[in-house]
């Protein structure tokens, strides 16, 4: 197999524009992460971003305030995980042709 320059940059120039319309795709989507069972639910967009949360009213009580920080984090936890589980799984189907170049290694 023999290496073609122009072929590889036709590839990359390929990669990048698919790349960038996947994270233009994930910017429009969404997950959630939500925590004592529901009483508080993160929304985070496919690149990560934290878009919403939501309370329920029962999960306000002033006199544990704790709880409802741990609750709010728990949730954001898991919207983040969440949205990386989404990119990675987005970006995996483009990355995994880089050994199409043509490059040993790749």
């Amino acid at each position: 197999m023999s290496f073609d320059p122009k072929k590889m940059m036709a590839q990359v120039a390929k990669m990048q524009e698919d790349l960038a319309k996947a994270q233009e795709d994930l910017a429009g989507q969404t997950v959630e992460g939500s925590a004592g069972g529901g009483m508080v639910t993160v929304t985070a967009n496919g690149q990560g971003e934290i878009v919403a949360v939501k309370l329920a009213k029962e999960a306000v009580d002033p006199d544990d305030v704790e709880m409802l920080e741990d609750l709010i984090l728990a949730a954001v936890k898991e919207a983040t995980r969440s949205a990386q589980a989404l990119a990675q799984q987005k970006m995996s189907g483009l990355t995994g042709g880089l050994g199409g170049l043509g490059l040993p290694g790749l």
